[in-house]
């Protein structure tokens, strides 16, 4: 047998008891009793080893303890606050892609207000669409309920608000945990009308996805909502789920949240349900003395949860708010847009997660912004502008039926912050015959004004409604 240690004997002073000799060779007592020595050998190397990894582990041990200790008493590191991209979306104006805020201030504009926490706003005049101020405006964020709008732009249309509808159990179903509800029943009927005035006060994540159904469930509705996004220019904004709840990858922006706004102030039942402050919603049917069910129906009321229409303890109506929604998760913190009107001008603002040190700063925030730009509209020059749908550019028509435009849409190039128009440019591409005889590309670039959804002075939407109540999806 050879040592595994060394191919040949390693050599020690004679009598150290410490030492490695090769088994069956003893320099002392030779090879006449090699059992004895190797029991010998082994009991005093074990002993060694076993002082010596006493001391090694006593060691690191006592610096084992001190690194334990330190990381016990060590502050954990700090959570890095969110940055918005160097670079985001130039859709409405150059300005807008650039990281923080926007403004020219010139002489007579008032300075913005101090101390503004929110990580993305926008304000904006609804009738003309050009951007007062901005604050990383196209910032893709959790956008919370304040997606509904989109929502509603999408599906309010197609169902007339006197229509009724009984809701199954499975319209219910796959809602997030802690979703807020209005309180809808399986097996109950409601009108179109209470469903839409359940999405808007009460937020009702139940009320949503009973719409849904109706609109043939929640991929179909998910997937004309980011339809919508696309015809609305948009481009911030991915849907996956129609409600607003976190999911990963649903992101929106404080201009996108503008552009739905914008667009749902031009229904009238949209403007009226967002800024209805209180209602009754239907309940159960009464029962009897007996426990039998009567042809009464219970109801009970519903406030709106946007704190400067409804008002709250520690925070009091705004003047001249006229809708639109708010929201508030985990993702997302607090989101908010709001619309309102004073001296003939409408407002647009949207502000999305504040600091989360104060209750209520959502409105706050927003309530400032619209007050800075009542009185900074008169004079302030734009920093961008809210762009129109694709299907209400220059060059298209719609169609006989009411429907878009077969001509492929033109997305609207970046336009400077100090004009009210901006350049668009179209690329046409004809291919010819079966056989690819020919390829004719024409290139147009043209200047127009930039035309704008007008809202009528007085009420806090107007304007045009779609023609055909609804516009078919792509």
């Amino acid at each position: 047998m050879r040592s595994s240690m060394s191919s040949g004997p390693l050599r020690f002073p004679p009598g150290d008891v410490g030492s490695v000799t090769p088994m069956g060779v003893d320099p002392v007592v030779g090879p006449r009793r090699p059992a004895l020595y190797v029991r010998r050998v082994l009991m005093t190397t074990t002993a060694a080893a076993r002082r010596r990894a006493l001391a090694v582990s006593m060691t690191a041990a006592l610096l084992g303890g001190t690194v334990l200790a330190g990381t016990a008493t060590a502050a954990p590191k700090p959570t890095p606050t969110p940055r918005p991209p160097a670079q985001m979306s130039s859709v409405g104006g150059d300005r807008l892609a650039a990281p923080g805020t926007q403004v020219n201030l010139a002489p007579g504009v008032p300075a913005l207000p101090p101390k503004l926490t929110s990580r993305s706003w926008i304000v904006a005049d609804a009738e003309t669409g050009a951007i007062l101020a901005e604050h990383n405006a196209h910032w893709r964020l959790a956008p919370a309920s304040t997606l509904k709008m989109l929502f509603a732009d999408t599906v309010l249309p197609k169902f007339p608000k006197t229509q009724t509808y009984k809701v199954a159990l499975s319209d219910l179903k796959g809602m997030g945990e802690g979703s807020s509800l209005v309180g809808i029943k399986e097996n109950l009927t409601y009108t179109v009308k209470d469903l839409w005035l359940g999405v808007f006060l009460r937020s009702g994540n139940d009320a949503v996805h009973v719409l849904s159904a109706m609109n043939g469930g929640i991929p179909k509705t998910v997937a004309d909502m980011n339809a919508e996004a696309h015809e609305l220019q948009a481009n911030d904004t991915h849907v996956v789920t129609p409600d607003g709840y976190d999911e990963p990858g649903q992101l929106s922006s404080a201009y996108d949240l503008t552009l739905f706004a914008r667009q749902g102030l031009q229904n009238p039942d949209f403007r009226s349900y967002c800024s209805t402050v209180t209602a009754q919603f239907p309940g159960d049917w009464k029962k009897d003395k007996s426990g039998k069910p009567t042809k009464v129906r219970d109801s009970f009321a519903i406030q709106n949860t946007n704190r400067l229409l409804s008002g709250d303890y520690d925070i009091s109506r705004y003047a001249g708010i006229a809708g639109v929604k708010n929201g508030d998760t985990t993702n997302a913190g607090a989101t908010f847009t709001g619309v309102a009107q004073r001296g003939g001008r409408t407002l647009l603002v949207t502000v999305m997660n504040p600091a989360h040190t104060e209750h209520n700063l959502v409105y706050r925030e927003a309530a400032s912004l619209l007050d800075w730009g009542f009185k900074a509209s008169p004079m302030v020059r734009s920093v961008g502008t809210l762009v129109p749908p694709l299907s209400k550019l220059p060059h298209t028509s719609p169609s006989a039926s009411g429907g878009k435009s077969t001509e492929p849409p033109l997305k609207a190039a970046a336009s400077t912050g100090a004009s009210s128009g901006g350049m668009w440019t179209a690329a046409g591409i004809a291919v010819g015959t079966a056989a690819l005889l020919a390829v004719v590309i024409i290139v147009v670039r043209r200047r127009r004004p930039l035309p704008s959804e007008v809202l009528p002075s007085g009420a806090p939407s107007g304007g045009r409604r779609r023609r055909g109540g609804s516009r078919r999806r792509r």
